[in-house]
């Protein structure tokens, strides 16, 4: 009868400071970067970078203009290959007006490193400098590559 009554009791006790794990986003560590599951190919990154075409004092970013920011800046940092879209672009500026303007995307596959990290940031901040703009946008994904 004993063993009956204090085993129940017995687990109350013990099982009472157990809580399932929360799921609150506040609880999830910085720096935390979800992970790929690849049925083929490889896991890779792939980050697209969003460049306006307007330049602040009048005028726009020529075609001549980007090809030498992509021919100089970009392809030496990225020689194994590189895509460009044509987009047009709309956003809230940090002025309060909202912004629309001719803008060119940068699609860019590479390893999840550093490295690469750091020329892709290297990249937004030449542009940034050279045609006054306020921002690059860049957008970061895990993907699986096969060629």
């Amino acid at each position: 009868m004993f063993r009956s009554v204090a085993l129940p009791i017995l687990l109350t006790f013990l099982l009472a400071g157990c809580q399932a794990p929360s799921t609150s986003l506040e609880h999830i560590p910085p720096n935390t970067a979800p992970v790929a599951v690849c049925g083929s190919g490889d896991i890779m990154m792939q980050t697209t970078l969003w460049f306006g075409m307007n330049k602040p004092k009048g005028g726009t970013v020529s075609s001549l203009e980007w090809q030498q920011f992509v021919d100089n800046d970009v392809t030496p940092r990225f020689k194994e290959g590189l895509s460009v879209y044509d987009a047009k672009g709309q956003w809230l500026g940090d002025n309060g007006k909202l912004a629309r303007e001719n803008s060119k995307a940068l699609m860019l596959i590479h390893n999840p490193d550093r490295s690469s990290s750091d020329s892709i940031n290297a990249l937004r901040d030449i542009y940034k400098k050279r045609f006054e703009q306020e921002s690059v946008m860049r957008v970061d994904s895990l993907v699986c590559v096969a060629f």
